[in-house]
C-alpha cells in the first residue's frame, strides 16, 4: 500500500507557504493521490526519490486512456509539478522529474464527449410510439450507464443480467469476462423492453438469449447501433461526431471528473494492461457498485 503521509506536510506547505485557497489545495491533493493510485495499480512501492520523468509520462498517458479530459490532465500536471517542487525544496528529492512534464500527444483522436444535457436530449428524442423506441432507449441507457463497447452491447444476453444484484456479465476483448454494476435507470428500461416489446417478437432459433433484437427476431448488428445513434443526433441537431463509443468515453469521463477511483473505472471499462503485466487487482462488486452510485450522473 502507498504511504500517504507525504500529503499532510504538502498540504501544510500549500496552505502556509503558498497561501492557496481551500479548493486549490484540495485539487492538488487529489491530483497527487491519483499518482499514488497509479502506483497501487502497478503494485509498486512509491519512492519519491526514484520517480522518473518517463514514469510520470506513463501515468498521464494512463489517465488519457481512461478518458480524462485534456484540461484535467493539464491540471493534474500542475498539481504534480507543485508536489515535486515541494519535495525538492524540502530535500526529499534531489532531481525534479516533473520539470519537462507535458500532456502526451495521443496517437488517436478521442471521440467527442457528451455532457449530461446532451445525453438527456438524445434519449428524449427517441420515438417511443414505435416498437423499437423502448429498445433504443434501453440501449442508450446501457451504453452510457455501463460504458460498454458496441460489440459487448449487441452480444449481451439475458443470462448475463442479474437484476436482483444489479450487475451484468460482459464478454470483452479476448473473450475476457468482467462484471459491471448496472444502475436502476438502465434496469428499468430493459425490464420494460423485455416484458412489453421483446415478448411479441418471433425470435429466431439461436437468438433466444440475446437481450436486444431487431424486428426479425435476430440479434442487432453493430452498424444498426451506429445508424440509430446518428439518426438521434440529427434529430436534435447535435453538432458533434458521435458513435456508440462516445457513450463509453462519456461514461469514463464523467466518473473520473466526478472523482471516482481510477482503478475502478479501469476495471469497469475492461481496459487491457498498459504494461506487460496486469495493471489492477480484482475489485469487489459492492465497491464498484458504490463507485457508480456515487459518481455516475444517472445512477
Amino acid at each position: 500500500m502507498i504511504n500517504y503521509s507525504l500529503l499532510t506536510p504538502f498540504k501544510n506547505y500549500l496552505t502556509l507557504e503558498r497561501g492557496l485557497s481551500k479548493n486549490s489545495i484540495e485539487a492538488y491533493l487529489n491530483d497527487v493521490s491519483k499518482l499514488f493510485q497509479y502506483y497501487e495499480v502497478l503494485d509498486k512501492k512509491f519512492n519519491a526519490s526514484e520517480v522518473s520523468e518517463d514514469e510520470l509520462h506513463q501515468f498521464i498517458t494512463w489517465l488519457a486512456e481512461l478518458g480524462m479530459l485534456a484540461s484535467t490532465q493539464a491540471r493534474v500536471i500542475a498539481g504534480l509539478k507543485s508536489f515535486f517542487g515541494y519535495l525538492l525544496v524540502e530535500d526529499i528529492i534531489s532531481i525534479d522529474p516533473s520539470v519537462q512534464l507535458e500532456a502526451p500527444k495521443l496517437s488517436r483522436t478521442l471521440p467527442d464527449i457528451l455532457n449530461v444535457v446532451e445525453i438527456n436530449a438524445l434519449i428524449e428524442a427517441i420515438d417511443l410510439s414505435k416498437p423499437e423506441g423502448m429498445r433504443n432507449k434501453a440501449i442508450i441507457e446501457v451504453l452510457y450507464g455501463c460504458g460498454l463497447r458496441v460489440t459487448e452491447l449487441v452480444g449481451l444476453r439475458i443470462s448475463d443480467l442479474n437484476a436482483e444484484q444489479e450487475y451484468i456479465k460482459v464478454v470483452g476483448k479476448g473473450n475476457k469476462e468482467r462484471i459491471i454494476p448496472i444502475g436502476q435507470t438502465a434496469l428499468h428500461f430493459i425490464a420494460i423492453y423485455l416484458t412489453e416489446i421483446r415478448v411479441h417478437l418471433n425470435i429466431k432459433k439461436g437468438n433466444e438469449d440475446f437481450i436486444f433484437l431487431n424486428r426479425l427476431g435476430t440479434r442487432l448488428s453493430r452498424i444498426m447501433i451506429f445508424k440509430m445513434i446518428k439518426a438521434l443526433a440529427d434529430v436534435i441537431g447535435l453538432n458533434k461526431s458521435i458513435s456508440p463509443h462516445t457513450f463509453r468515453h462519456s461514461f469514463a469521463t464523467h466518473l473520473i471528473e466526478g472523482g471516482a477511483d481510477l482503478r475502478a473505472v479501469q476495471e469497469m471499462l475492461g481496459h487491457s494492461s498498459i504494461t506487460t503485466t496486469e495493471l489492477y487487482t480484482h475489485m469487489d462488486r459492492d465497491y464498484l457498485k458504490g463507485v457508480i452510485t456515487h459518481f455516475h450522473p444517472r445512477a
